[in-house]
């Protein structure tokens, strides 16, 4: 009986563990509205703004000041092993999804302050927000 009882503790115990891991994770993410990234992104001068779409999305439009790093690349993840962990990140894609990914791989690998635009770019069109042409 006490080695199940010993058993369980030790379950629970690595559960809990995790958990709080996963959580603290995702403290350095922040999922923001269109409306919130807009505003935001508008007051921080220093922050980089990261489109993680493909250079044929892009073209279509995309935010401006921001710089391209196509997550569907091969050498994504190595592109963003590059970049500054010590910087504030907004990024976004189409419609949130590779954002969200690629927002957990940088917090994964100690990136603090990551703002993901929670519907993507499509969001952004949607409400009208200024969008720059090459």
């Amino acid at each position: 009986m006490k080695k199940y009882l010993f058993l369980l503790a030790a379950v629970c115990t690595f559960g809990f563990t995790a958990l709080a891991q996963s959580a603290q994770t995702h403290k350095e993410i922040t999922n923001l509205s269109a409306e919130r990234f807009k505003i935001i992104i508008g007051n921080d001068k220093e922050g980089v703004i990261l489109d993680l779409r493909t250079t044929d999305e892009m073209n279509k439009g995309y935010i401006k000041g921001a710089v391209q790093l196509d997550f569907l690349a091969k050498d994504a993840e190595k592109q963003i092993d590059k970049l500054d962990k010590t910087k504030t990140y907004y990024i976004y894609c189409a419609g949130g999804g590779r954002s969200a990914d690629a927002a957990e791989y940088m917090a994964e690998h100690g990136f603090k302050r990551i703002y993901n635009l929670e519907k993507g770019f499509s969001e952004w069109e949607k409400k009208g927000f200024p969008v720059e042409k090459k």
